[in-house]
């Protein structure tokens, strides 16, 4: 005799395959949803992609039951409502846009008992008469995403997220499932102690994205970077990321120079501007978000091919969940990092500045100097990457340090002359000075110290000033030297690099990344990998860009993001088997009950009638 989870599992493997068309649970998923339905609190680590959402859905159309979903943005509520009513799922959102005729719609399912899904933005939820309607509408979960924002220590912390324990006590405490993608130790820590009434069961599923391409590079003309790896991405999806918004607009304008379809997204347009550019991210194939990251969190867009950040972003944490919303479709992804020394200060200086706790802010520098440990590696960067989440890893052969190799060299002497230099202008110099005295260029500024006479003047000049200023990251990245940002960024020896100066110490720098600022980033250093699609033929390939474009006039009617209708997935899938009866494409990954019924012989007409 079978269990009532082991019952409650087979129907919601059932309802996978039946409303949602996948053949069953991802790996992780299953003990998730086991031990929801088993009434169990949650606290759930899952990387991005791994099926987050599935882990509240199915246990509410299992049970029947009404599950509240708090998330941190309206486009994310927006497309998750416009997906579950796609598949004839009863679902709702409640934010600053609901209007009247949403409200009705969601006060009928709910009096009728039809309501499984409602999302709410945390600042709504915080209003008491939302709390008064919820209290009256027998919520059976609250799951939480984005659960890292919780935490102070999260990299997106948002201060309404604190509230929600005290609402699941005000509803008497309700089962509770916090999901996050990128939580490392002391996040998980305070997201228990500050949500859960009741001591969670914790899944920690791994950090891992094996489909995402890990690339790094110094820069060296990021613009002429940039151009090069889009390149490799014609037509595609993706998302590049900047410092300032002055840097989106330059950027998005020079992408559509060149040719690429480019929106440029930040916190000082028009409310109205980012609502539209996001939508029309949402909806069409082939656009590049240029991006502070105002925009992101929380965007559900599966086929996303690309990400890239044109400087370096703010600890390794808010890094991965850029990173991550690429390839949330298990499809190949690339993504390209440059970085600088400036880049490096000016995290250092936002930190310092910041009104933070002296804890926090030294949480905060360990987690950017991982960041820059990561981008300055010899090592497999998935290795380094997952060593800081707690995970071991081999070698993974899809970062750029396996494909391309990294030369190193005894950089000791290098090290010694950088650092003897900053002790001879006494620690109190920025990194262009120290590098004009070692290349013995005798700037104005070099004669008024009296420069030019040091031992170290010229001593140098085997490498050029870009290559000085790469040496100089390497330092600070190894720990050998650090900036005092309330010096105005001079330059001082720690104690590793006191050893290293007397002699008993060695140092190895990456010779190529050293190389690299010599060449100005070569094709070599800027190189992409061409994401295809899964290994589809010339006439599969013309094919699925048929299916493209019949999704798209639906996706247009239904004022919906493309993915709504169906998957990149499920159309390559569609373009490779070519299904010719509904029987058929009832079997192709992603097409359940309800779609097959509302989209299914539009499909199949478009395929039978492709000429190829």
């Amino acid at each position: 005799m079978s269990s009532p989870v082991s019952s409650d599992l087979t129907r919601a493997r059932a309802i996978l395959r039946d409303v949602f068309g996948y053949p069953d649970l991802r790996v992780g998923q299953d003990e998730i949803v086991a031990a929801v339905l088993e009434g169990s609190d949650v606290l759930a680590v899952m990387p991005t992609g791994a099926g987050k959402s599935m882990c509240y859905q199915l246990p509410a159309l299992v049970r029947e039951e009404l599950v509240v979903v708090v998330s941190p943005l309206i486009a994310l509520m927006r497309n998750q409502v416009a997906q579950m009513r796609a598949n004839g799922i009863a679902a709702g959102a409640l934010n600053s846009t609901t209007d009247t005729a949403e409200w009705r719609t969601i006060m009928d399912d709910m009096n009728a008992g039809r309501l499984r899904l409602l999302y709410v933005a945390p600042e709504r939820l915080a209003r008491p008469d939302t709390q008064d309607m919820l209290a009256r509408a027998k919520v059976a979960m609250i799951a939480v995403d984005e659960a890292h924002c919780i935490s102070q220590w999260g990299h997106d912390f948002r201060p309404e997220y604190r509230d929600i324990g005290a609402f699941a006590e005000r509803l008497g405490n309700p089962r509770i499932l916090a999901l996050t993608a990128t939580a490392d130790a002391a996040t998980r820590e305070e997201i228990r102690e500050r949500l859960f009434a009741r001591e969670p069961r914790i899944f920690v599923h791994g950090f891992d994205r094996p489909n995402l391409f890990l690339a790094m590079r110094p820069k060296a003309e990021p613009k002429r970077q940039l151009l090069r790896f889009l390149e490799s991405h014609t037509g595609e999806s993706g998302v590049v990321y900047c410092s300032s918004r002055k840097q989106t607009e330059d950027l998005a304008a020079a992408f559509e120079a060149a040719g690429h379809r480019a929106l440029a997204y930040h916190a000082g347009l028009e409310a109205g501007v980012r609502s539209e550019r996001q939508d029309e991210f949402l909806r069409e194939d082939g656009i590049v978000m240029v991006a502070t990251v105002a925009f992101g969190m929380g965007i559900d867009k599966p086929d996303v091919r690309f990400v890239a950040h044109a400087s370096l972003p703010k600890s390794i944490e808010a890094w991965y969940q850029e990173i991550g919303r690429a390839g949330r479709d298990g499809l190949p992804a690339d993504t390209l990092t440059l970085y600088g020394t400036d880049d490096i200060l000016l995290r250092r200086r936002q930190i310092d500045e910041s009104e933070a706790s002296d804890e926090q802010k030294r949480i905060e520098r360990q987690r950017l100097n991982a960041l820059v440990a990561l981008a300055e590696t010899p090592r497999c960067r998935r290795q380094v990457l997952l060593a800081f989440f707690g995970e071991e890893s081999e070698p993974c052969g899809h970062c750029d340090v396996c494909r391309d190799g990294v030369e190193t060299f005894d950089g000791t002497l290098a090290a010694q002359k950088a650092l003897s230099a900053i002790v001879r202008t006494e620690q109190r110099f920025g990194e262009v000075h120290l590098v004009d005295v070692l290349v013995g260029d005798a700037t104005e500024r070099l004669a008024r110290f009296g420069h030019e006479k040091l031992k170290t003047f010229g001593v140098g000049k085997e490498f050029t000033k870009s290559q000085w200023r790469a040496i100089f990251r390497q330092m600070l990245a190894s720990g050998l030297a650090d900036v005092d940002m309330t010096a105005h960024g001079a330059w001082y020896v720690t104690e590793a690099g006191g050893e290293v100066l007397k002699g008993r110490r060695s140092v190895v720098f990456r010779a190529d990344v050293v190389e690299a600022a010599r060449e100005k980033g070569s094709k070599k250093a800027a190189r992409a990998e061409k994401i295809t699609a899964a290994g589809l033929d010339a006439t599969q390939t013309r094919l699925l860009t048929a299916l493209k474009a019949v999704r798209a006039d639906l996706a247009r009617e239904l004022n919906a993001p493309a993915y709504v209708v169906f998957a990149d997935r499920t159309l390559i899938e569609m373009a490779k088997s070519r299904p010719t009866s509904r029987t058929e494409m009832a079997t192709v990954h992603g097409v359940g009950a309800a779609k097959l019924e509302r989209f299914g012989d539009v499909f199949l007409r478009a395929i039978r009638d492709f000429e190829g």
